[in-house]
């Protein structure tokens, strides 16, 4: 009977020993997945925020472009109205009149434009740390396969 008690008290010692070190396995498993997540997630927040930066500096130019077209638009229009004021004839009103207003119009198209660049390079860079982001998700999914 001795020897049967032996086997027993070795198996139950070889089974909570296995128990222990699985126990142990899965602990380490999990911390290591919970690093990597973490990692991950300051990786994904750290794009977020360059996202915005990058927005909030799109912004900032468009509207410190927004705000010299405006000045400068003034200004022209009161050098357009001291010119009208100094017209010596109709003629000569329409003439500077039409002059200006095809000005004006030109300009308004071309900061238009200008606008339209600043807008479509902003988002190109508000995306950019997004799409890295995703790209790495996809691979990273796609080695896990």
């Amino acid at each position: 009977m001795a020897t049967g008690a032996e086997t027993l008290k070795t198996t139950v010692e070889q089974f909570a020993t296995a128990g222990n070190q699985a126990f142990k396995d899965n602990v380490e498993k999990s911390l290591a997945t919970l690093n990597e997540v973490n990692a991950y997630s300051k990786k994904n927040l750290e794009a977020v925020v360059a996202s915005v930066t990058a927005a909030t500096k799109g912004a900032e130019v468009l509207g410190a472009q927004a705000m010299a077209f405006s000045k400068k638009n003034i200004e022209d229009q009161v050098s357009a109205a001291k010119a009208l004021a100094g017209a010596k004839s109709v003629q000569e009103a329409v003439e500077l009149q039409t002059a200006w207003m095809k000005s004006s119009l030109e300009g308004y198209m071309a900061e238009f434009a200008k606008w339209g660049e600043t807008v479509s390079a902003s988002v190109k860079d508000s995306v950019k740390p997004l799409n890295e982001r995703v790209t790495a998700t996809v691979e990273k999914l796609q080695a896990a396969k």
